[in-house]
């Protein structure tokens, strides 16, 4: 059973809230001891996500945690946005795939740098990406 220790919600609307967003991840991850090379997958992926938001639903929010899982303690970022949504999410989860031309990490780059991952979303209702980088 997972128990969250800590919890922060923060409205992402603008470039700033995107840099406010990373120190906060940071603190959060530093705090809890995570290694270097996990807070820098951790705040890698969520950069990703965060950028998102923007770019396909112009605002949204983000939550961080720290949480517990019996041994384990992580840090579990939630995206959440009401843009259009993703209609087809095994296509957009393919290396690659774009639907603004980037060639950033997009959403599977994000997936293979966290221990957990997991996306929802309705055409129309917005999308919610959930992540957990563990501290170890």
């Amino acid at each position: 059973m997972m128990i969250s220790l800590n919890k922060e919600t923060l409205k992402i609307v603008s470039e700033q809230d995107v840099v406010l967003f990373r120190q906060r991840l940071k603190e959060y991850a530093s705090k809890i001891g995570m290694s270097l090379l996990n807070q820098t997958k951790l705040i890698t992926a969520s950069s990703e996500l965060v950028r998102n938001i923007l770019v396909y639903a112009r605002q949204g929010e983000v939550i961080i945690e720290v949480v517990t899982d019996r041994l384990q303690t992580g840090v579990r970022v939630t995206f959440k946005d009401q843009g259009p949504g993703i209609a087809d999410i095994p296509k957009a989860m393919q290396d690659g795939f774009s639907t603004n031309k980037s060639l950033g990490l997009g959403l599977p780059g994000a997936k293979r740098l966290v221990n957990y991952f997991d996306i929802q979303s309705t055409p129309g209702n917005g999308t919610t990406v959930t992540i957990i980088r563990w501290k170890r």
